[in-house]
């Protein structure tokens, strides 16, 4: 390009645009430093009030902690509360979304890859039967759940929570509309050409081109089976069998006998999210390399 062409689409660049870009990227740090404030604040509170003993949380309202300390010490405190309960409650959280996320996302996204790759009488009626389940509120499915494996003496019990956590609607559909963008059907044919079976096509190519759509459902699939409640709630009596969130609110209904559970499901609640953020931290690259593929695909 010549210095004469950049010198007239300079003078063709209107002073206001120009003048306007650093305001709307003022205003959009702005937006995005209250959003990160409005969402980070609830977080750093549990920090602020995990550093305190139980009578310190009537009194002491700042949001400066008051010692790392008592942080640690109320860590220990809860670690090992009850012959270390709380530890339990953390690996069976850990293993219900795991092997439930994990389990969900390959049925999402074979389900939702046949739904897009292949054409058989019903689909579109399939497709539309599954989509409906995206609205069905999950608390509606507790009680039929609870009958159901109550028929089968399979309630109080680990599966009784991990078997349905392996469904998920919204990641079949999610799997159907990138699995159709992504996986090019000259791709498939190629493979079949050179004598690739259909299941083996899925998993060396098709899931790879994928990845994007399959970590976007592992996590959704991963946070809402670590945050259930109500379901763990029908299906278990046996208290080391809970999750974290029905151990929790366990010790949230004892607060009345014993005050000092008070900063145990603060301090709880602060532990039980860190595998959250650990995953989100883990995962994020996965996103990020799925976005700068499709920002250079032709």
């Amino acid at each position: 390009m010549s210095t004469a062409t950049i010198r007239t689409s300079l003078r063709r660049t209107p002073r206001g645009a120009t003048a306007s870009r650093p305001r709307s990227v003022a205003l959009t740090t702005l937006f995005m430093a209250i959003c990160a404030f409005y969402f980070l604040l609830p977080m750093w509170w549990l920090i602020v009030a995990s550093s305190r003993t139980t009578g310190q949380l009537a009194t002491n309202h700042s949001l400066i902690p008051s010692s790392i300390g008592q942080l640690f010490s109320n860590v220990a405190d809860v670690l090992t509360y009850d012959g270390g309960i709380f530890v339990r409650w953390l690996l069976n959280s850990i293993g219900y979304a795991v092997i439930g996320a994990a389990g969900a996302t390959v049925i999402a996204a074979m389900a939702g890859y046949g739904l897009a790759k292949y054409v058989f009488p019903g689909r579109e009626a399939v497709f539309n039967t599954i989509l409906a389940g995206v609205l069905v509120p999950v608390t509606a499915l507790a009680m039929p759940l609870f009958l159901m494996f109550s028929q089968a003496h399979a309630v109080n019990t680990y599966w009784s929570v991990l078997i349905p956590s392996l469904v998920s609607p919204f990641g079949v559909y999610l799997s159907r509309i990138y699995a159709s963008a992504a996986v090019p059907g000259s791709l498939l044919e190629a493979a079949r050409l050179d004598g690739s079976g259909e299941v083996r096509t899925f998993f060396t190519m098709s899931a790879r081109l994928m990845s994007p759509a399959l970590v976007t459902i592992f996590l959704f699939s991963f946070v809402g089976i670590w945050n259930n409640f109500f379901l763990p709630l029908v299906m278990l009596q046996n208290q080391k069998l809970y999750p974290i969130t029905l151990g929790l609110f366990s010790w949230n209904t004892q607060i009345s006998r014993a005050p000092f559970l008070q900063t145990y499901v603060i301090v709880g609640s602060l532990l039980s999210a860190i595998p959250l953020l650990i995953a989100f931290l883990l995962l994020q690259r996965f996103w990020q390399s799925g976005l700068a593929e499709g920002a250079v695909k032709e």
